[in-house]
């Protein structure tokens, strides 16, 4: 026979499959970018293909941009706590809102997660507090009230003065069902408890409105119905 060949190669998918009887099979020419697009191929929104490029990016950028990339992605995993009060993020030992004497602390904005805090943010229509839950109640993903920060919302009301109290949830099955148990739990507080106004499609995350339907919702807030 002909020479024999100690590696073969193949083609899946557009890239570059190296067998070799030494070594484990790899998708590229190097371990080392294997390993950069495995890792980036984790985040949410990324597939291979995309985790490749911004990998190859990163290659051709000056070294310090890559550093600053990874430091920053540190710094933010390592020194990024939840805001003891509100449970938003915070870099300090309180969240910037929180922290902020500007702010209305009789009103108090109840929302999902800190995503949604961002969102009404946008608007500039709201200057109170926030409580972010971490969650919607959803038995079928074993979501349940002791999975939420609902107890510390309970909590504030010992020592805080609120005056209202808005429900800023998603306006679906899960939302209107956290909404339905806060109200029970909290109507005995005598706080006026309302609701943002169903400008924001029904099924969406707030997230995902755009900002003059999300700031309307915010300035006609409606009295929360539990009927």
């Amino acid at each position: 026979m002909g020479l024999v060949c100690y590696a073969k190669i193949a083609i899946n998918a557009g890239n570059l499959i190296i067998f070799d009887k030494n070594r484990e099979m790899t998708e590229f020419s190097s371990v080392l970018l294997e390993n950069a697009v495995n890792e980036l191929a984790r985040l949410p929104g990324i597939g291979r293909k995309t985790a490749l490029r911004l990998s190859l990016f990163l290659l051709k950028e000056e070294v310090m941009r890559a550093e600053a990339l990874a430091q920053a992605i540190v710094k933010l995993r390592n020194g990024i706590h939840f805001c003891p009060r509100c449970n938003n993020i915070a870099d300090q030992d309180l969240c910037a809102i929180c922290s902020n004497p500007r702010r209305d602390e009789n009103t108090l904005c109840v929302v999902e997660d800190m995503r949604d805090v961002m969102a009404i943010e946008k608007t500039a229509a709201y200057n109170g507090l926030y409580h972010v839950l971490g969650g919607v109640i959803n038995p079928i993903e074993g979501i349940g009230p002791n999975e939420l920060t609902i107890n510390k919302l309970i909590e504030r009301f010992d020592h805080e003065k609120i005056n209202e109290l808005i429900f800023a949830l998603p306006a679906t099955v899960e939302g209107d069902t956290t909404g339905f148990y806060l109200f029970r739990q909290l109507k005995a507080k005598g706080c006026k408890i309302t609701s943002i106004a169903k400008g924001v499609a029904i099924g969406d995350a707030l997230e995902f409105a755009d900002e003059v339907t999300l700031g309307r919702s915010m300035m006609n807030r409606i009295p929360f119905d539990a009927g």
